[in-house]
């Protein structure tokens, strides 16, 4: 594949998903023709091939197909996986970023093996062990991020002043945000609420030179108080979790509760604004790790086309604007603050 200088390569996972690869592929051909990339589809031949057939003209576009065996599924032991599928699809596409054919990679299967894969292959900012997870969780806050949502379920300190840093820079570049507000999680928005995590962050981010505005509560993730929001992935989990939920079960009530009493499509359309509303991830399609020397953006594994063409425009964002070049530099003014 001959890519243009102005086209960004980007690897895809095409076997990762509840709905692979007939919605990776197809995601894949929407964000080609939104443009500013070229993809590399990594998956089964004969499958992928198979659905490019049924699109027409998908032969004449910037797209390559490269071949894997096996796909790491949710729930497996990514380190194991590792080594007993070393072909899997997630493997491969980070190995086809680290051979230079792409320059960032997409996945929508198993969140584990994505961040093994990255951090493997691409390795870690000094100082980090484990990548972490986050972005906009709300609609109602669109431009909040929260970091960790999952892939850190304990946290030391200095783990929430690094998700500080390098949230302060996703917010900045993909949302253009100048002078990002970062806050902590807690139970209590006075200084001084929290558990020891949340105590001994504190004095860290004070001394952080961020924007560093205190502590929030849940009730304030809806009203964008502030830009970025750190948390142990615990706790950032559950908040994600129960706001997919809660989108689910106020879109069914809108359905259970107005049907035959306005038209149907009205019906429909209240119930996908009040999904999309506590399913802010399909605007992004996924988030890009965390602490790895490299773009990776994981997706959710429900994800149909539209949110799989957006998390290939946010990896290409996030090459075109040096997410991991300032990400870096982000992080070594931190050090120097906390006197590391």
């Amino acid at each position: 594949m001959s890519t243009p200088g102005d086209l960004v390569p980007i690897a895809v996972d095409a076997m990762g998903g509840d709905f692979a690869p007939a919605e990776t592929v197809a995601g894949a051909l929407m964000s080609i023709k939104q443009g500013g990339v070229a993809l590399v589809l990594v998956g089964d031949p004969q499958a992928l091939k198979a659905e490019l057939a049924r699109h027409a003209g998908a032969d004449r576009l910037p797209l390559q197909v490269v071949p894997s065996e096996g796909v790491v599924q949710e729930g497996e032991h990514p380190a194991m996986a590792f080594r007993s599928k070393p072909k899997a699809s997630v493997f491969v596409s980070a190995g086809v970023v680290k051979s230079g054919k792409a320059r960032a990679m997409v996945s929508m299967g198993s969140t584990g093996a994505t961040i093994a894969a990255a951090t493997v292959v691409f390795g870690t900012f000094e100082g980090i062990d484990r990548a972490g997870l986050g972005g906009p969780l709300i609609g109602t806050s669109p431009r909040t991020i929260i970091i960790d949502v999952g892939t850190n379920v304990e946290c030391k300190p200095r783990q929430l002043a690094d998700f500080a840093a390098l949230g302060t820079v996703m917010s900045r570049l993909l949302d253009g945000v100048q002078n990002p507000r970062v806050a902590i999680l807690s139970v209590g928005a006075e200084e001084g609420k929290g558990n020891k995590l949340v105590l001994e962050a504190t004095a860290l981010l004070k001394q952080s030179g961020l924007n560093f505005i205190g502590n929030v509560e849940g009730n304030d993730l809806p009203h964008g108080k502030a830009e970025v929001v750190v948390c142990d992935g615990f706790t950032g989990n559950v908040v994600m979790k129960l706001t997919e939920g809660l989108g689910e079960s106020l879109a069914n009530e809108v359905r259970s509760h107005l049907g035959g009493k306005l038209p149907g499509n009205e019906v429909e359309r209240l119930a996908h604004r009040l999904f999309d509303l506590t399913n802010r991830a399909e605007a992004y399609g996924g988030g890009p790790l965390f602490g790895v020397k490299g773009v990776a953006v994981v997706g959710h594994g429900r994800a149909k086309a539209p949110a799989v063409a957006n998390a290939i425009q946010t990896a290409r964002k996030a090459i075109v604007t040096g997410f991991v070049e300032q990400a870096g530099e982000e992080l070594g003014r931190l050090r120097g603050r906390l006197g590391e």
